[in-house]
């Protein structure tokens, strides 16, 4: 096989994992729903781009109907390529809107100088958005959040925030009035790096938050990295057990009736295995022609937004 041909081959394989994982994560959190209009959010880095050109397949072959716009808040940095998100968003045809507001000098001017912005700054940008997505008539808000954010964020309130809590695939936004979503949620960060130098995305660096350094989730980031490189399969392991929590093995007196116990009872699952060996179990990744299959499904039927679109009935002819 030619070079050209096995690059190819390899560009076609990343390009169906990323659908397929998008795909999965879409199904298994009910995230899209038959005319749902979806605020997809483009900060012009390479994870956001990715999830505008993975829904956008998804948009042409699913079974339902839905609509996308895309929405990007400019925050005045210095220097912030005005022109780069328009041009790449006329030239594919995407519906948009480019939100303007100062958030750069609100950040530096309450902040002393050295301290990190990104809370600030987030809080800011959570706002306007949750604004625009209202005046969209938009019924979800679509992040690009990928896997590895996920587990991120897990470390960081686990190290930092005393908290076993991560960065939900699906939730209410704070404020109450619209349906947050993760489409990337089970997709590898190494995996978009790589889908973005296939596509040349026009990626436009954030200089407000990104050249800030020691930052606590930078160093979580180098952590896992590591990990990955030196224990292939951790990174899968610890996300697995984001989607196998076991309260009653926890300590949260708030999610399991510990005071309530009762001699002879049946927990879910099981007893106090203290006093036995530790049993590991890992379950490798799926090949890129399988399918992830959640083991508890509601039993709401949801639509396989992986499966393709229905063909017309065109009727009688003659």
């Amino acid at each position: 096989m030619s070079k050209k041909s096995k690059t190819e081959l390899e560009n076609n394989k990343l390009n169906k994992r990323l659908r397929h994982a998008v795909g999965d994560a879409i199904n298994d959190f009910n995230m899209i729903e038959d005319g749902d209009k979806i605020m997809v959010c483009l900060s012009g880095g390479k994870d956001s781009y990715a999830l505008l050109d993975i829904l956008r397949q998804l948009q042409a072959s699913a079974p339902i109907e839905f609509e996308l716009v895309a929405v990007n808040l400019d925050q005045k940095q210095p220097g912030f390529p005005e022109h780069v998100l328009p041009e790449y968003l006329d030239s594919i045809g995407v519906p948009y809107k480019i939100v303007e507001e100062d958030t750069y000098s609100t950040v530096k001017r309450v902040l002393e100088e050295g301290k990190t912005t990104c809370s600030l700054c987030s809080r800011l940008r959570r706002g306007i958005l949750y604004r625009t997505a209202k005046e969209l008539g938009c019924t979800k808000i679509a992040l690009g959040h990928h896997r590895d954010d996920i587990l991120g964020t897990l470390f960081l309130n686990m190290f930092y925030g005393g908290k076993l809590k991560a960065m939900p695939p699906k939730l209410v936004s704070d404020n109450g009035e619209h349906i947050v979503i993760r489409p990337l949620a089970y997709v590898k960060e190494k995996d978009l790096i790589k889908y973005a130098e296939l596509k040349q995305f026009p990626i436009i660096p954030c200089n407000l938050c990104g050249s800030q350094p020691n930052l606590q989730r930078q160093v979580i980031k180098e952590m896992l990295n590591d990990w990955d490189k030196r224990f292939p399969g951790r990174i899968e392991s610890m996300f697995s057990a984001l989607q196998n929590v076991v309260p009653s093995h926890l300590a949260d007196i708030e999610l399991f009736d510990f005071a309530g116990l009762q001699h002879g009872q049946n927990l879910k699952h099981g007893g106090d295995l203290a006093f036995d060996g530790e049993t590991v179990s890992y379950t490798p990744e799926l090949d890129d022609d399988e399918i992830r299959q959640p083991e508890n499904k509601s039993e709401r039927k949801i639509i396989n937004i992986l499966a393709s679109k229905p063909k017309a009935d065109c009727g009688e002819i003659g």
